[in-house]
């Protein structure tokens, strides 16, 4: 990367953070996402952090990790796994898995070309995917992975991997049944 890059990348950073720090929800600062175009990550969360030492900064989600800023952030798909954690010394976080497909008829981005990690043809063996998935989950718990993130709330263009179809029209699982396998993953942070 050349040296104007990284000046104008430093100079847009800076000012995405002083538009949004005042947002409330926003909770950590992520500098890099899946090492693309990621440089000096050292320097870019020692930067982030004087920019807004208020925040959490997860140095670079779910690519080149360095024992640098609050979280350390695996992506994994399909399946719930750590593959690698940071032995104590950051917050450990699966920050993407999941990409369970299934194209619902009527409610796509485009009529093909659609995909998922992994594709199905019913909300119920979507679910029943997911289910497994947050058995998953409950192990890597409790050897301390601290969040997760699913992969996807909605289909966004070709992606068919959303919990909802693109139009947001339909929700691909029954609600309740998902709850009740949300919740039970919530429950078992408590034992």
């Amino acid at each position: 990367m050349t040296e104007t890059a990284k000046a104008t990348y430093y100079k847009e950073w800076g000012e995405i953070i002083a538009q949004l720090r005042n947002h409330p929800s926003i909770v950590a600062w992520v500098p890099f996402n899946e090492a693309w175009s990621q440089f000096d990550t050292p320097k870019a969360v020692e930067f982030t952090r004087s920019c807004d030492p208020t925040r959490l900064i997860n140095s670079a989600s779910g690519g080149n990790s360095f024992p640098v800023g609050d979280i350390f952030d695996s992506h994994n798909y399909p399946n719930p796994q750590m593959k690698f954690t940071s032995g104590g010394l950051q917050i450990d976080v699966l920050g993407e898995y999941g990409g369970i497909g299934w194209p619902v008829e009527g409610h796509l981005w485009q009529t093909d070309k659609n995909w998922g990690y992994i594709e199905y043809k019913s909300g119920d063996d979507v679910l029943k995917q997911y289910s497994v998935y947050a058995e998953d989950l409950k192990k890597i718990i409790q050897q301390g992975v601290s969040a997760a993130v699913y992969t996807q709330t909605t289909d966004v263009e070709g992606e068919v991997n959303g919990l909802m179809t693109y139009d947001r029209k339909i929700v691909k699982m029954d609600e309740s049944r998902l709850r009740a396998v949300n919740q039970d993953v919530i429950a078992s942070m408590k034992k």
